[in-house]
């Protein structure tokens, strides 16, 4: 499953809410993401799909050390970054705001896959997303640290 192109990505729960968008102005949080958006070409870094796109933030996880840092970002559509954001997506279909069906078809259709592919992948992703979930994650900015309100 390494090889999949859209994959899940759900941030431990002792990291929610820390991010990038939330450390900067919203000036600065503007100049990231249209500059994200430049950088590839107004189309999602993923499924090339052009149109509506969103700026998602790339971490690497140090599960040895729990340390959770910013890497860079990168311009996705509305349907590949619910697909990063599984568990809203989950929580917004539940609340009649998103159609699930759409984000599992999406995942297959970018991957070239089946449904059983995309359940084995979650089910990994939610077994990772539980074990770090454990731990309080230091969050790091990376080379963004400067930009941080009150640097």
């Amino acid at each position: 499953m390494s090889a999949l192109k859209l994959t899940v990505e759900l941030v431990p729960r002792t990291s929610w809410y820390s991010n990038m968008r939330s450390a900067v102005s919203k000036d600065d949080w503007d100049k990231i993401r249209k500059q994200t958006y430049a950088a590839f070409g107004h189309r999602c870094g993923i499924c090339q799909t052009s149109g509506m796109i969103h700026c998602h933030e790339i971490w690497h996880y140090d599960d040895e050390n729990y340390v959770q840092t910013l890497e860079g970002f990168i311009a996705l559509c509305e349907w590949c970054h619910h697909v990063k954001h599984i568990g809203l997506a989950g929580i917004l279909a539940d609340e009649g705001k998103l159609d699930y069906e759409k984000v599992v078809e999406h995942f297959m259709q970018v991957n070239v896959c089946d449904r059983l592919t995309f359940e084995k992948h979650v089910a990994l992703a939610l077994r990772r997303y539980r074990k770090r979930s454990m731990y309080q994650w230091k969050v790091e900015l990376g080379i963004y640290k400067d930009m941080a309100k009150g640097r």
